[in-house]
């Protein structure tokens, strides 16, 4: 039984997630259906690449992940179907890949599935079902698209680093409204260097500490901690850190390193 992932900006209001499920169903009746998310922002692939990004490890090998962002018919974006760490990825090839992945990806090819007109203005419902179906069943990338050398770039705001600051900024607010920062693990080590520091951000807050977990402060209380996607969250515990803290997409925020004695 293949598995094959769903992240779409559908949400769940309409029928349209219900039509893609029911075509792929249709075309492989045995394949099993995970939704990853469906309340991704219309159209916002940075979005959507946080959140398969931080999924799809979790998956076995040769899961298919079906992205359907950005999927309309465009004559300036191709149709791709990847393989990469064992696992597939099915696709438009807006820039959300090179998001997603750390390094180019082992094998890439163009779709060269005949597009049903029928489908013109759904095509998640036609070629990304019949590719992620084709996958999911062992079916091999060569038999469904051309190969191709690249995907499309997309450029990231990076965090602007000094001997003793980091100056990032939040790339993602989830749904208990924790506030998550371009900040990695590791570049905030590398940074350091086991010195102490400040996190500052909007209203003149300030975070001295890190955290292990979000029950480590009284309820109520700010905290930062490295979560699960290994990046620097801004939190309250049992609060909506967020809206409490004033923060949105986009905010700066300052890491400032210091010695003991400074």
């Amino acid at each position: 039984m293949g598995i094959i992932t769903l992240t779409t900006d559908l949400g769940y209001k309409d029928f349209y997630q219900a039509a893609l499920k029911g075509s792929i169903i249709s075309l492989y009746p045995n394949a099993q259906l995970i939704d990853i998310s469906h309340n991704i922002a219309p159209f916002n692939i940075q979005q959507a690449a946080f959140v398969l990004k931080n999924a799809y490890r979790f998956f076995p090998d040769e899961t298919v992940h079906l992205i359907g962002i950005e999927s309309v018919f465009s004559e300036n974006v191709r149709y791709v179907a990847i393989r990469h760490e064992n696992h597939y990825f099915v696709g438009a090839d807006s820039g959300i890949f090179s998001l997603i992945f750390e390094c180019k990806p082992d094998e890439i090819v163009e779709l060269n599935i005949v597009q049903d007109l029928k489908f013109l203005h759904f095509p998640l419902t036609d070629i990304f079902a019949k590719a992620a179906s084709h996958l999911a069943q062992g079916g091999k990338l060569g038999e469904i698209g051309d190969p191709i050398d690249d995907i499309v770039l997309k450029n990231v705001l990076q965090p602007t680093i000094t001997d003793n600051t980091i100056r990032g900024s939040v790339i993602y607010i989830d749904s208990f409204e924790n506030i998550i920062t371009n900040i990695s693990k590791e570049l905030f080590n590398k940074v350091q260097k086991g010195r102490n520091f400040e996190l500052a951000f909007r209203r003149n807050e300030t975070i001295k500490n890190l955290s292990w977990h979000y029950n480590e402060v009284e309820n109520g209380e700010k905290l930062c901690l490295f979560g699960i996607s290994n990046h620097l969250e801004i939190a309250l515990n049992r609060g909506k850190a967020a809206g409490l803290l004033g923060m949105g997409l986009n905010d700066t925020i300052l890491v400032t390193f210091f010695n003991k004695r400074d």
